[in-house]
């Protein structure tokens, strides 16, 4: 299996960072950390998502879609989101 780098997004106090893996059949698969607080008080959750994907990218838009849809009510009634993403496109 391989793991390839992908971007990384920060939603509020949230940092999101997906994790692609291509399996032994040629598809890939997906997991994504969302951490947040700092030095001491961080906490990271790691989610492993069930599904396999024909593309890395697929992969990918799913776990970050996933992890917007864990923190989502977290953000209160307004429920707004304003992505701002790192890394190579």
């Amino acid at each position: 299996m391989s793991d390839f780098s992908s971007k990384t997004l920060t939603l509020g106090r949230y940092l999101i960072s997906p994790l692609i893996r291509s399996t032994d059949c040629g598809d890939y698969s997906a997991s994504v950390s969302i951490k947040s607080g700092r030095g001491s008080a961080t906490h990271d959750r790691v989610l492993r998502l069930v599904g396999r994907f024909r593309t890395a990218e697929g992969a990918q838009s799913h776990a970050l879609a996933k992890a917007i849809e864990y923190i989502r009510p977290r953000f209160g009634a307004a429920g707004v989101l304003f992505p701002h993403t790192q890394g190579a496109e």
